[in-house]
């Protein structure tokens, strides 16, 4: 019988192209499932089969866990104190081992360990297949749509294949069975049955690819696509940058008559590209970002990481966009949040932010309207820049002289002082669920306070729109954080 596995054994192993070990390895699985019948309780069963007689021998064995873990399955644990009584030098994860009675092939189930080593095999082959492919190191998927399964496509390559969700098609796409197909890799879960390569086509990264095959430059090191934003199948943007100024950057991409951008559209189902120059200054980059409407002015807000754009009553519907595309690409482009407003617009912003200056400065530093304009005029907008900005610089507005800016400073810093005093005792207020909950800064929580938010089920009962109204946060930063709120709502946890 032991001369007739190895036989089995061999005869397997050539027909499905697996390792001989491999074989050895699901005729040892099979044969410990059989053994642990034989237990009551959850025990764990090793059999070792000799490669060269085929002769095999079980085991029954107890990994070693720590004294002060404690035993979660005494059937199959064992504590250090009592391992080490058996073997002196034992270490906690080895294993104690007791020769049991093996087996006889004979008695096992035909049909179960058919089952247990075709599964292995089947497992094994799927893996060397896996392996193969991803050593070539691909990041394109091109394979042919085999068939649907519960609203994905799943998309096979040779022996391999790929799962195309339907979140990360393209809309309005119609892929049938048959169709071949192109998809960027995303990842791979082994942990999937059938198809573990994940596919998409909507990511930003798959266009990136795309251009990295039809441009040789990108990939000689000529050329760089520095980031990429998509709405699929509509329009995207790719900002790209030159580094040999022998090379036109946009001129390169677009090709002949615009052969490798529509080579890219096509595969796209259509899909429109703005090609950027990416800039090291984030305006100019964000101007670039907003072709092809022409920018009259830009203010950059650094603490915000927000830029007020002003057009003209001409660009603006260019520079917004349809249903705000134009401006939402542009954003996720640069990853800089843009405001579009006309010069009318601007004008009124500034103004309402001068006002407001001008009563902080009035009110907080007891100065008048003509002391609060000069800081103004000078750049200054807050407390702190009057409190802390170099001394030097407060020297050189010619209006001040040196008592002057002392005393401003000297009353911004008490001014600080007492908003801080005041913001603590009003955070005494605020529910302590509401402070822990992480993404909020004590900045936005003074904001939520003034608006009469002061828990954390206050905050989760918000709308979107209202919370970036309270915070100025992005309308994503502020989903995240309602979602968070109201996560207690739904495990039962305060």
């Amino acid at each position: 019988m032991n001369r007739e596995l190895l036989m089995l054994v061999e005869a397997i192993s050539r027909e499905k192209n697996v390792e001989r070990d491999v074989v050895l390895g699901a005729v040892e699985s099979a044969l410990a499932q059989a053994t642990k019948k034989l237990y009551p309780g959850e025990v764990d069963i090793r059999v070792a089969i000799d490669r060269d007689s085929g002769n095999y021998d079980t085991f029954r064995r107890w990994v070693v866990v720590p004294d002060d873990a404690g035993l979660q399955n005494p059937d199959a644990e064992e504590l250090l104190m009592d391992a080490q009584d058996r073997v002196a030098n034992i270490a906690v994860g080895e294993y104690i081992e007791e020769e049991v009675e093996s087996v006889p092939i004979g008695r096992i189930g035909a049909m179960a360990a058919k089952q247990v080593i075709l599964q292995k095999i089947r497992d094994a082959e799927r893996e060397m297949l896996l392996n193969d492919f991803m050593s070539r190191g691909e990041n394109i998927f091109t394979g042919t749509v085999k068939r649907m399964d519960k609203g994905d496509i799943i998309v096979e390559s040779g022996r391999v294949e790929g799962r195309l969700r339907r979140g990360e098609m393209i809309p309005k796409e119609n892929l049938r069975n048959g169709d071949r197909v192109r998809a960027q890799i995303m990842e791979v879960d082994l942990t999937l049955r059938g198809a573990p390569i994940i596919l998409s086509r909507s990511a930003p990264e798959f266009m990136i690819e795309l251009f990295r095959n039809e441009v040789p430059e990108i990939e000689q090191g000529l050329l760089e696509i520095k980031s990429c934003a998509r709405d699929p199948g509509s329009r995207a943007k790719i900002a790209v940058l030159s580094h040999d100024k022998r090379v036109d950057p946009i001129g390169t991409c677009v090709g002949v008559r615009g052969t490798r951008v529509n080579a890219v559209t096509n595969e796209l189902a259509g899909e429109r590209v703005d090609i950027v120059l990416w800039s090291e200054d984030p305006a100019q980059f964000v101007i670039g970002a907003l072709a092809p409407a022409n920018v009259s002015s830009i203010v950059v807000d650094e603490e915000k990481h927000a830029m007020d754009v002003v057009v003209d009553e001409e660009n603006l519907a260019i520079a917004i966009g349809r249903g705000g595309q134009n401006v939402r690409l542009a954003s996720d482009l640069t990853g800089w949040k843009i405001n579009i407003m006309d010069a009318a617009e601007s004008a009124q912003k500034q103004a309402d932010e001068t006002s407001a200056a001008r009563q902080l400065f009035m009110e907080k530093l007891d100065v008048d309207e003509e002391i609060a304009d000069i800081l103004i005029e000078e750049g200054f907008n807050s407390l702190e820049e009057v409190a802390y900005v170099p001394l030097q610089e407060m020297l050189e507005i010619e209006s001040f002289d040196e008592d002057t800016v002392n005393e401003l400073r000297v009353r911004a810093k008490d001014a600080l002082l007492t908003m801080e005093i005041a913001r603590e005792e009003s955070v005494d207020g605020v529910s302590q669920d509401l402070r822990s909950l992480d993404g909020l800064t004590p900045e936005q929580i003074d904001k939520l306070v003034e608006a009469g938010v002061n828990t954390r089920d206050d905050l989760a009962d918000l709308a979107i729109d209202e919370l970036t109204e309270l915070t100025g946060q992005t309308a994503d930063e502020a989903k995240a954080l309602i979602l968070k709120a109201r996560e207690h709502w739904f495990t039962g946890q305060e």
